[in-house]
């Protein structure tokens, strides 16, 4: 079985989730499901945060129902992986995926044997510290687990159709800004290059029956994504929701107060 999630983006219909990088609160996993964010992405690449906090932060969004996954900090260290998914996330995130070759280890990391290699540790926070049938525990995530492999320089561009094609990966995922700079125009997200680059990555998933996935941080920006062929966005990240949502309410206090 499919994370529901996960088979509606595969479907080509939309699916909408957010990022997390600042609030380490045991509320905002809850926040996000109750603001209908179908998924959570908890980053573990750009923050400080220690896995007893990314632990947390899994453990309080789970009873939600609402898929939580993190973000790694690399996609070239065995322990990351296992440690994100036995934590309890249903999926990792791995930036900088360059090759299929990479693609393909950061699958067999993330299955159980036969699929993978990935250690088996039962009864702890993955499955909520149950005992049961462990074979059928194994079963199941390597069913339901989610691969996500970042597209974001220049080399997993080139590859990305090798990348989309490796059996086990799901979401192929454009890092913009980093794109960008690979691709030396950094932030011209206008830029014909990168306008290509996007239907490139769209293109492999739909050719390979992966989804395209990606961090809008305007509507107008999602617009154009779905548009494109991406169907599985993350919308924005909590800080600078936050930042955005008291600017805009303090400016319109200031400019009512002057009448």
């Amino acid at each position: 079985m499919t994370l529901p999630v996960i088979a509606k983006a595969r479907s080509g219909e939309l699916a909408l989730g957010t990022f997390v990088f600042e609030f380490a609160t045991n509320g905002i996993g809850r926040l996000a499901a109750h603001a209908g964010a179908e998924f959570v992405l908890y980053d573990a690449e750009h923050t400080g945060w220690g896995w007893e906090t990314l632990g947390g932060l899994v453990a309080t969004t789970r009873p939600t129902g609402v898929p939580a996954w993190i973000r790694i900090p690399s996609a070239f260290d065995r322990t990351f992986v296992s440690r994100a998914l036995d934590v309890g996330a249903s999926g990792i995130m791995a930036p900088m995926v360059g090759s299929a070759e990479v693609a393909a280890q950061l699958v067999d990391w993330a299955k159980y044997p036969p699929d993978g290699s990935r250690g088996a540790a039962f009864g702890v926070a993955h499955d909520d510290y149950r005992a049961g049938d462990n074979v059928a525990t194994m079963r199941a995530a390597n069913s339901d687990n989610v691969v996500i492999c970042q597209i974001e320089t220049v080399a997993g561009l080139e590859a990305v159709e090798e990348i989309a094609a490796v059996p086990g990966v799901d979401v192929v995922w454009v890092g913009h800004f980093d794109l960008t700079n690979s691709m030396g125009i950094p932030g011209r997200f206008d830029h014909p290059d990168y306008l290509a680059a996007l239907d490139r990555v769209a293109k492999a998933a739909a050719d390979t029956g992966t989804i395209a996935g990606f961090m809008p941080t305007s509507v107008e920006q999602a617009t154009d994504l779905i548009a494109r062929g991406f169907t599985l966005l993350a919308y924005n990240g909590d800080l600078w929701l936050y930042q955005q949502a008291l600017a805009s309410g303090l400016t319109a206090i200031r400019s009512a107060a002057k009448g």
